[in-house]
């Protein structure tokens, strides 16, 4: 008398271990795709540069094979609690960067990662202070020549930057992307065009703009978050520490700062940006910074932070490209454009060399 087979042998026939095969292979396809497509073209290696309030810890990028010094680009974020990595998003700018020749240097935000502090306590003077430290611990690196120090910076990092230039004239360079003009001006700007984006009648906006100027009058008088609290609209309510935050930075406003630069000037900005208003950006920097040191690239296709603007409205899309195609998360001209600058800047130092370079007796 035969037996019948239980029905959980049953369940594991041909059929099944051909499917379970073909499952594997793709997930170990996808698996690799990952791992090819974020494996980067340079060595990173964590850092700690010890402070007087504790410690900044971040991320030194360098070539994977160099003999020479390299020039070296230290990174000034945007607004956020943001990582060295920009939990990667810059990876594929410094692959292109160690590509070249030049090293990154990028912090945790103090709170974020392993710096001390927080953040949301910091104007944007002591935002400067923080990159003046990097830079002071970078000099001392063998593998960076001193010379080749510039900064890299993103949207808020507009109010940091010229900061940073007045107190340290040695600066080799300075690439700032999206960045704003005045706080309040900016913010106004960001409101509106976001508010049109989505499909909001003028009366709304204008009804928003009343009532963000409200709120403004208060952080302008320092208000306390309780007198905040008092009229705020219970459904937009800013965080205790941001509103801190915005008192302490409120009055920030670019333009003086940008009479401090002496070295190469590269500004990036994306015609799609609805945070910050390229037109104003362009013609202040063109007014304060002079025609031999500035350059000004505008791609006609990015956003504030350099995606395309095939990304720009899609979640999943940038998440998916992050993930199977990072090197295509910006704008495809943009990080050529940074190498470019900087390639540019390197040959006139080179030329200026041999220029002046006389025989020995």
């Amino acid at each position: 008398m035969f037996k019948h087979s239980s029905p959980r042998l049953r369940f594991f026939t041909l059929p099944f271990f051909r499917w379970l095969i073909t499952a594997l292979i793709i997930i170990l396809f996808i698996v690799s795709v990952v791992l090819i497509q974020n494996t980067f073209n340079m060595k990173e290696t964590r850092i700690t540069i010890p402070t007087a309030h504790g410690q900044l810890t971040g991320i030194l990028t360098l070539p994977k094979h160099h003999s020479d010094q390299v020039g070296l680009v230290v990174f000034v974020h945007g607004d956020g609690p943001i990582n060295a990595s920009y939990d990667g998003g810059y990876r594929p700018l410094w692959e292109k960067l160690a590509m070249a020749g030049y090293a990154s240097l990028s912090l945790d935000k103090p709170g974020v990662g392993g710096s001390s502090g927080n953040w949301l306590d910091q104007t944007m003077e002591d935002r400067a202070q923080d990159v003046l430290t990097a830079i002071e611990w970078a000099r001392k690196e063998p593998s960076i020549d001193q010379d080749r120090i510039g900064l890299w910076g993103a949207s808020q990092a507009g109010w940091v930057i010229p900061n940073v230039v007045k107190q340290d004239p040695d600066i080799a360079f300075s690439i700032l992307v999206s960045p704003a003009i005045n706080w309040i001006t900016q913010g106004r700007y960001n409101t509106q065009q976001e508010m049109l984006q989505k499909g909001y009648t003028e009366e709304e906006i204008t009804a928003k703009q009343l009532y963000n100027d409200q709120v403004l009058q208060l952080i302008r008088n320092k208000a306390t978050y309780d007198e905040y609290m008092y009229m705020a609209n219970k459904e937009q309510l800013i965080s205790k520490e941001r509103w801190t935050f915005i008192v302490n930075n409120v009055e920030s406003d670019a333009t003086d700062g940008l009479a401090s630069f002496h070295s190469p000037v590269h500004l990036v900005l994306g015609d799609k940006d609805i945070n910050v208003d390229v037109q104003e950006t362009e013609r202040v920097y063109r007014q304060m910074i002079p025609q031999s040191l500035l350059s000004v690239t505008k791609l006609p296709d990015a956003d504030h932070s350099m995606l395309p603007s095939s990304l720009v409205h899609s979640t999943f899309k940038t998440y998916a490209t992050a993930l199977f195609s990072p090197r295509r998360l910006m704008d495809a001209q943009y990080l050529d454009d940074i190498v470019q600058f900087l390639n540019s800047i390197h040959a006139v130092d080179q030329l200026f060399v041999e220029h002046f370079r006389f025989p020995i007796d």
